[in-house]
């Protein structure tokens, strides 16, 4: 590894040297290996500097060119490098052998694709992310770059590199706008323009936001030379074209500055306006490039792959008939910019529209272009959660009109996701999207009938389709919520119809999805009524390999885990030795299952107390919700009130005994209280002194006392809370030693190794608790956000042997676990 990197840095200085010695080839933007400008005396002005090259280095001569591309373009896209810096003329890939070079406009709209996680690592060729832009770029990269020979051709790249590097050519009279930078440029002015015009952005449709941006650009002397424009800059105004403003609360038509133009000034000094005519044009044409980036984003909108396009349309084929498309007609009420209609072959029954109508055009383009074959009548910009039907074309309203040509409307859709609030609004970390989801005429329509489910806007796009086009055929991409989120069983009331075929696959195949649950494709009937209890859905991973199937369930007539562990609670004379924090009732919310001293560690506790009666119950609770994996495919089901079975299953219950006191979900610390967790005696593990509690050991080996109740109304103990006392006649207070499987006498001989070897150190804590016994060899950081956190690893070899050898008998225990979880109902099959 060391010799790469010396051989790699060697090739770079070689290239610096021999042919960029004009120039300066040494900034430094963030992973991009190296980079080229023109000289100049400050190094505060990077991010606004012009660039002619940035360029992935590799050592040796074995380097597929191609690739080395593709790797820069992924190390550019992960980091944004594009957004904070000009972007270059040329991008370009070398070695000791050879260089080469495109020209930045060819590649740039990859960057701005909704069909790419750029969250990869870029040197890592094997991802499907990798694979999918070599795939994307391959015919542009063969057909656009200029290969040069460092040896042979060295005379050509001279010239190359003189012709087009120009000299103090662009810095003359400040930085020109071009289809290389112009995105840039955008970027820049929202962020130091835009809020110095005194407008109302709430009245703004966000996709005109680039009409105010145009209105300089194309200007001289602060004067706008395009009458046709949206909006037009007059000296120290606006003037608005109402039309811009479709929905708007007020309407206006001209705007100031609120800040004399300083900011507009102080912005536009840096660049040459207007643009050449060249790049106007492609500016102009390319306007969808400008509508901001997080707003589909933030909208939900995602996008649909092509393989899962095919996919649904095989299934509709299965579902329909083979010659479906001849028969039916297809509307995609949420078209974005048309993929999901790629392959459907009877462009005179399909229909598209969108919200956005930056969508619409491009959708226009790409019927010119003959990469969608669609009509130009029959796509249109509909907001199909506010908009009246009356204003759809003609064609499309005779069909939904008429009974018997509705039935054979499918309406095939990847709706937007978008929520109130999702897991970044829970963590802190997000923007509550309450006004994208309730703010809709079709939220208010259907809110009483569809209840919480009504603030998921695809939940309103499904209502609506129900309710209004009834007995068409709704074949939609989404999120399980409808078959089996606890929040949507009145929408399972409401939305009667027939599920037909279906199939589900790993939501992160999708386009700024980085969650692991599944997405399914569903085909409903909405002619026939009956309200879903359960399906058989086919199985496919992210390759489109069929992986078998699963039954997913309706969970309305089951009670919840969380309503079995409640009934546990307020037992005669209980004390709390702990707090568990719980949250859901489904495997994407396992993380928040853990165990705490007390509930006052959390700013907003949500669990229950662990007492010295309920502890077998919250083992049992912990340890079904730990045991099992969390993956894409189960991300979603449902943890169940279980059957008496698990009752009079001792080995079961001791099992889940151990698993819990050597869980990494564990969370009791000495520093917080007293410590009731230790399962050994002082002897057993050599301490050098005398634990402050014995309850664990005392109770495995059934020392606990017993208590039973004098009469009714008995005074509590101070450690518990002031509520009503339950009694099920079961008690699981141990009066004699608990036995053990196996696999948990293996989890205790090596915890009581770790112990050991934890108590052998010098000033080692009697009362320290699992978790203190990691933090002691393990440490902690700070991280960026300031918060402490312990160490994943440690420097100590025996240490981190012991570990090793409790993790391992815990993965043993826990599949040991795993069918009893099934045997007793916590999960279904």
């Amino acid at each position: 590894m060391a010799t790469n990197k010396i051989r790699e840095e060697e090739v770079k200085n070689k290239i610096r040297q021999e042919f960029f010695q004009d120039y300066d080839a040494t900034p430094i933007l963030g992973d991009i290996d190296f980079a080229v400008t023109t000289k100049r005396s400050s190094e505060d002005e990077l991010s606004d500097q012009e660039y002619f090259l940035w360029a992935e280095a590799k050592a040796g001569n074995t380097e597929d060119i191609y690739a080395s591309f593709v790797q820069l373009i992924i190390t550019i896209g992960k980091a944004h490098t594009h957004e904070s810096y000009l972007p270059p003329r040329y991008l370009g890939a070398f070695d000791e052998k050879k260089i080469a070079f495109i020209e930045y406009h060819h590649i740039v709209s990859v960057f701005y694709q909704n069909d790419f996680n750029w969250n990869v690592t870029p040197s890592n060729h094997s991802t499907k992310e990798f694979h999918m832009l070599s795939d994307l770029l391959k015919e542009k990269l063969e057909k656009e770059i200029s290969l040069f020979d460092l040896h042979k051709d060295e005379k050509e790249l001279r010239k190359f590199i003189r012709s087009n590097f120009k000299l103090g050519k662009q810095c003359t009279n400040g930085i020109n706008i071009t289809k290389n930078n112009f995105i840039f440029v955008f970027q820049r002015w929202v962020e130091k323009v835009k809020p110095s015009i005194a407008v109302n952005w709430d009245d703004v449709p966000k996709t005109s936001v680039v009409d105010f941006f145009y209105a300089d650009l194309i200007s001289r002397n602060d004067y706008t030379l395009r009458e046709e424009l949206a909006v037009v800059l007059r000296g120290d105004k606006y003037r608005i074209l109402q039309d811009i403003l479709k929905g708007a609360t007020q309407l206006f038509s001209e705007a100031a500055f609120n800040d004399g133009k300083t900011a507009y000034n102080q912005f536009w000094n840096k660049y040459v306006r207007p643009p050449r005519k060249e790049y106007l044009d492609l500016i102009l044409k390319r306007r969808d490039l400008l509508i901001p980036q997080d707003l589909r984003r933030y909208q939900g909108a995602f996008f649909t792959p092509p393989q899962w396009v095919q996919k649904s349309q095989e299934y509709l084929a299965m579902e329909l008939g083979e010659d479906w498309q001849k028969e039916y007609y297809v509307w995609d009420c949420c078209a974005g910019t048309g993929n999901l209609l790629f392959g459907l072959t009877e462009k005179y029954r399909v229909y598209a529209s969108t919200l956005d109508n930056a969508d619409v055009q491009v959708m226009h383009e790409r019927i010119k272009e003959k990469s969608l074959d669609l009509l130009d009548s029959h796509v249109f910009q509909f907001d199909f959660l506010n908009d009246s039907f009356d204003k759809l074309p003609q064609s499309l309203q005779d069909i939904i009109n008429d009974p018997e040509r509705r039935r054979k409307l499918v309406m095939y859709i990847n709706p937007p996701y978008a929520e109130a609030a999702d897991k970044s609004t829970v963590t802190g970390k997000g923007k509550n999207k309450t006004n994208v989801a309730v703010t809709n005429k079709t939220y208010n329509k259907y809110i009483n009938k569809i209840g919480i489910a009504g603030r998921e806007l695809f939940a309103q796009f499904f209502m609506r389709i129900y309710d209004e086009i009834p007995t068409s055929v709704l074949a939609q991409f989404s999120t399980l919520k409808i078959e089996q989120a606890p929040n949507f069983r009145d929408f399972r009331q409401a939305f009667r119809a027939k599920l037909g075929r279906n199939f589900v696959v790993p939501a992160n195949s999708f386009d700024n999805v980085k969650g692991e649950f599944p997405i399914g494709f569903f085909i409903w009937h909405l002619g026939e009524e009956t309200i879903f209890t359960q399906t058989i859905t086919d199985i496919f991973d992210a390759k489109g390999n069929c992986l078998g199937n699963k039954t997913l369930i309706a969970y309305d007539s089951f009670n919840s885990i969380n309503d079995w562990i409640i009934s546990t609670r307020n037992r005669f004379r209980e004390r709390n030795i702990g707090f568990m924090s719980a949250k859901g009732n489904d495997f994407q919310n396992t993380n928040y299952i853990f165990i705490i001293n007390d509930k006052k560690q959390l700013p907003h506790p949500r669990g229950t107390w662990i007492t010295t009666k309920n502890i077998k119950e919250i083992s049992i609770y912990l340890a079904v919700r730990h045991s099992i994996e969390a993956t894409w495919l189960n991300d979603r089901d449902q943890f169940l009130y279980p059957n008496d079975g698990w009752k009079s299953d001792r080995e079961f219950q001791n099992n889940c005994l151990v698993f819990t006191l050597f869980s990494n979900s564990n969370n009791i610390q000495s520093q917080h209280g007293t410590n009731h967790w230790i399962p050994f005696s002082e002897e057993e593990v050599g301490a050098q002194d005398n634990f402050e509690s014995h309850f664990m050991h005392d109770f495995i080996m059934g020392k606990v006392k017993e208590e039973k109740p004098q009469q009714e109304g008995t005074i509590q103990d101070l450690f518990t809370e002031q509520e009503a006392q339950t009694s099920d006649g079961n008690s699981f207070t141990p009066t004699e030693p608990l036995e053990f499987s196996q696999e948990a006498q293996a989890v205790l001989d090596a915890g009581r190794e770790l112990w050991r070897y934890y108590h052998k150190q010098a000033g080692a804590n009697p009362n320290a608790s699992y978790y203190d016994i990691k933090m002691h060899f393990q440490g902690t950081k700070t991280t960026k956000s300031g918060k402490v956190q312990m160490n994943s690893t440690s420097e100590d070899a025996t240490y981190n042997a012991l570990l090793a050898d409790l993790r391992q008998s815990m993965k043993l225990l826990a599949a040991h676990i795993e069918p009893k979880v099934y045997d007793y109902g916590f999960l279904k099959k």
